[in-house]
């Protein structure tokens, strides 16, 4: 492998990934990160991988940042690297591993936004006028799963009084409780839903799976109508947690539901509900 190009060693690379089979969307972020990565390589006039020091590094993570990339994201590119280049170490195409000296841009990590009590009875309200979007909305606020994870539920992952959630990225499959909030909606939908040829729960006026885009559009228009500013759709995953910490459930249970790894992502909602919720406020009386 010595002699290859760039492009051939990234693209060894990504092979080796799919072989540990990796999902789709790891293979895809590392290719479009080595992507980049190799293209300021070529700018610099360097082609023989063998020839990158920590300095080249450090320059495109500058570069990344120069660029309006948040320094949240170069470090994630900068894992991408080190992930590369610790590949072909053990490959025996390079001796050590450079990324391994360059230091990860510091930055701190912003607070989950979450919604009001107002802005959450506001949303709902909205909502009510159609069918699929309150479906859409509740089952995010109620379940806390990720919008590609709603995206991809098919008709015979709903039951009684559970859900059945699909692997999806990095999240685990799981099943989950379906409170009657979230069943009922889910059951009004499916009465104008039509029979369609798709066996995804969520579909288009005509028929095709209704797609991640799609459903943000959809409820970036929701956010508009009644004028909550700065808000994304993982804002509603972000308030399902809180609501649920501030109900008293563990740390421990609300990591199983929502799919989260490590502990520390769940943890880091607890100073935010102790300083900017009123622990009066309950998910099931919203």
């Amino acid at each position: 492998m010595k002699n290859y190009s760039l492009a051939q060693l990234t693209e060894a690379f990504i092979n080796a990934l799919k072989s540990q089979h990796k999902s789709k969307f790891t293979i895809i972020a590392y290719k479009k990160d080595l992507e980049q990565f190799s293209g300021f390589l070529i700018s610099k006039g360097v082609e023989d991988i063998r020839d990158v020091k920590k300095e080249i590094i450090e320059a495109f993570i500058k570069h990344l940042i120069d660029l309006s990339y948040t320094k949240k994201s170069s470090s994630r590119k900068l894992n991408s690297i080190r992930t590369f280049f610790r590949y072909l170490k053990n490959e025996g195409v390079i001796a050590y591993n450079p990324a391994l000296e360059v230091s990860h841009p510091k930055y701190t990590q912003p607070h989950p936004r979450t919604l009001t009590k107002l802005e959450y009875r506001a949303l709902r309200d909205v909502a009510r006028e159609d069918k699929r979007t309150y479906a859409l909305i509740e089952t995010l606020l109620q379940t806390g799963i990720k919008i590609g994870e709603l995206a991809n539920i098919r008709l015979q992952d709903i039951k009684n009084s559970s859900l059945y959630i699909r692997p999806y990225g990095k999240n685990p499959e799981r099943e989950i409780p379906l409170n009657k909030a979230a069943k009922k909606a889910i059951d009004d939908y499916l009465k104008t839903r039509g029979d369609g040829k798709s066996d995804f729960l969520f579909i288009t006026r005509t028929g095709r799976p209704l797609l991640v885009r799609n459903i943000r559009q959809i409820i970036a228009r929701c956010f508009r109508d009644v004028g909550i500013k700065d808000a994304t759709v993982n804002d509603l995953r972000n308030t399902f947690i809180a609501y649920q910490i501030m109900n008293g459930a563990s740390v421990e249970y609300i990591a199983k539901i929502v799919g989260h790894k490590r502990l520390s992502s769940t943890e880091r909602f607890l100073n935010l509900v102790k300083n900017s919720v009123n622990k009066k406020e309950k998910l099931n009386e919203l």
